[in-house]
């Protein structure tokens, strides 16, 4: 070989070289900006799982595993979250966690798990923050100590309950914020139709009035966001006529109340809350009848995709009630619950029996449903990009 020939190879080689490196770098900055990356790229599907589209077309791929996790909310037993549950945060293979009284004995206390969660979750390959929630609604249901005290109820009765609906929001955002949590599943909108009824009997319900539930829950929900927490308006489409001791929680419910009814009511205070920014919608695992007679409202492409997301034009993120709850009974195990509400259109799978398996196995089963194609891809990403997006505005 010349030597002229030799030099021009080795420069030519040389550039190849440091091109590669360049781009290699590029794209593990590029990756960790998206929030995407571990630092560096995410790891390749397994054989047989294509990789799901991530929201930027420059940034690498999710597999089906860490596209499922990050549609999962998590819970777990007691005061100390087990090793197994950082782990999930640290693959970035979980959405959130939600937190109950049994997790807390106090600000300081839940604060320093929250730090420890958020600091888990910066190891991870997702920039936004985790989603750190609980159910501050006021009255009886505070999972945290401190504001707010006034139940709905009381607020609704209240010689100016514009003013305490706004002060209970923002109450509840400084109680969450100190505790380092940015998620609110509150306020309740369901509009109670008898005094003393399920939602009446605890005081849940701002009133039998779906006007002043839909100005009331606006007001609370502005406060609250205002603050930086998001809100949840629930439980669409309402649990407003369920009878004293129908409780979905323990076992299935029907709602028979008539499609006039049920949005000249019952889903009044939606469009209003929807209008508003509300974050994100739980829906309900009541059974409506005027909707869809098949299946609660949580499992129901009909109550999620058709009602919300088409008539209401919600675009936020939609989140299940509890999947372990008794209405659930005869829709199988988690894994079959699991698929069947992301099936229905449902962003988040509220896992709360205290329990990380539980999340686990809802995990794996969205994964092994997309793999197999049960689930359609697209929609799937696009619940992702909806969950990334409201975890991308939280602090």
């Amino acid at each position: 070989m010349a030597l002229s020939r030799w030099w021009t190879l080795v420069a030519l080689g040389t550039a190849v070289v440091v091109a590669g490196v360049v781009a290699v770098v590029a794209v593990r900055v590029l990756s960790k900006e998206t929030g995407t990356g571990a630092r560096g790229t995410l790891s390749a599907s397994p054989p047989g799982s294509p990789p799901v589209a991530s929201p930027s077309s420059a940034a690498p791929a999710l597999t089906p595993r860490q596209a499922a996790g990050r549609r999962i909310v998590y819970s777990y037993p007691g005061l100390t979250p087990p090793a197994s549950l950082f782990e999930h945060i640290r693959t970035g293979e979980a959405a959130g966690v939600i937190f109950f009284a049994e997790n807390i004995s106090g600000t300081a206390q839940i604060a320093g798990v929250v730090g420890q969660l958020r600091a888990a979750q910066r190891q991870s390959p997702v920039a936004a923050p985790l989603l750190l929630m609980t159910d501050q609604e006021g009255g009886q249901v505070r999972r945290l100590p401190g504001q707010p005290v006034d139940s709905a109820k009381q607020i609704g009765r209240s010689s100016d309950a514009r003013a305490a609906a706004a002060r209970a929001g923002a109450a509840a955002a400084s109680t969450l914020t100190a505790a380092g949590m940015n998620v609110n599943l509150a306020p309740v909108l369901d509009v109670y139709d008898t005094a003393g009824n399920f939602i009446d009997g605890a005081q849940r319900s701002y009133s039998n009035d779906a006007q002043r539930v839909a100005t009331l829950g606006v007001d609370f929900t502005a406060a609250q966001q205002k603050a930086g927490v998001a809100a949840t308006a629930k439980h669409f489409p309402g649990l407003g006529s369920a009878a004293r001791g129908k409780n979905t929680d323990a076992g299935p419910v029907t709602l028979t109340v008539g499609l006039s009814t049920l949005r000249g009511r019952d889903e009044v205070p939606y469009p209003a809350a929807i209008a508003a920014g509300v974050k994100l919608v739980m829906l309900s695992w009541a059974v409506y009848p005027a909707l869809d007679a098949s299946r609660p409202a949580g499992l129901s492409p009909v109550v999620v995709g058709s009602e919300l997301r088409g008539r209401l034009k919600f675009g936020g993120v939609t989140i299940t009630d509890a999947l372990e709850a008794g209405a659930l009974k005869p829709y199988g195990t988690t894994a079959q619950r699991a698929v069947l509400a992301a099936a229905a259109g449902v962003d988040l799978i509220l896992c709360s029996a205290r329990d990380v398996s539980q999340g686990e196995s809802a995990t794996v089963a969205l994964a092994d449903a997309l793999t197999a194609g049960s689930l359609d891809r697209v929609a799937f990403q696009a619940a992702v990009d909806r969950v990334a997006a409201l975890r991308a505005g939280l602090g």
